[in-house]
C-alpha cells in the first residue's frame, strides 16, 4: 500500500501560527469584498437616479355621509394603493354647487398621513376628475390623477395613475 506524502508543515510554522494566518487571510478577504461592494455599489447608486414608485390607482368609496356641505366626507372602501387603507376619508373643503363639485379635498389616511387634492365633478354626467399633489407623512411626494365615476347608490370610483417622487 502506497502512502501519500504529507505537506511540508515545517515551512508554514507551528499550527497556531497557521491558524492565525488563515483566519487573518479570511478576514482580509472578507473586508476587501465589503469595501469593493461599498465603493462600487455607492458609485452605481449615484450614477442612477432613484426612480419614483408609480402605478395604477383604483379606489372605491362610499359617500352616504356626503350631503354636499363643506366638511362632508366619503369613506374609502378599497384601494389598489397600500397607503390608502379602507376607512380612510376624503373630506370636501367647500360645499357643492348647483352643478357639482369644484373644490379642494383632503385624503385623510391615518395619523399624520394626508394627501392634498382637487376634485371637479359634474352631477349631470356623474363623472369628473380628481388630482393630488403632495401631502404629509406617506403622501409627502404623492401625485395622482384619476377619473371619477358613479358606480351605484352612494358608491363612487377613481381610476387613474399615481406616482411618488420628489421631482416636483
Amino acid at each position: 500500500m502506497t502512502q501519500l506524502r504529507r505537506p511540508a508543515w515545517r515551512r508554514l510554522g507551528n499550527s497556531a501560527s497557521v491558524t492565525t494566518r488563515t483566519f487573518a487571510n479570511k478576514v482580509a478577504a472578507g473586508l476587501a469584498v465589503v469595501v469593493l461592494a461599498l465603493v462600487f455599489g455607492s458609485s452605481t447608486a449615484l450614477a442612477q437616479p432613484e426612480s419614483p414608485r408609480s402605478g395604477v390607482l383604483s379606489v372605491t368609496k362610499e359617500c352616504s355621509q356626503n350631503h354636499g356641505n363643506a366638511g362632508d366626507f366619503c369613506t374609502i372602501t378599497s384601494s389598489s394603493l397600500k397607503v390608502i387603507k379602507p376607512g380612510s376619508r376624503v373630506v370636501y373643503l367647500r360645499a357643492a354647487g348647483a352643478n357639482g363639485y369644484d373644490t379642494d379635498v383632503v385624503l385623510e389616511a391615518g395619523r399624520g398621513n394626508q394627501a392634498f387634492g382637487h376634485v371637479v365633478l359634474d352631477f349631470a354626467s356623474a363623472t369628473g376628475t380628481v388630482t393630488f399633489n403632495g401631502g404629509t407623512g406617506h403622501f409627502r411626494h404623492f401625485h395622482a390623477r384619476a377619473a371619477v365615476s358613479h358606480t351605484n347608490g352612494f358608491n363612487w370610483a377613481w381610476n387613474g395613475n399615481y406616482r411618488f417622487g420628489s421631482n416636483d
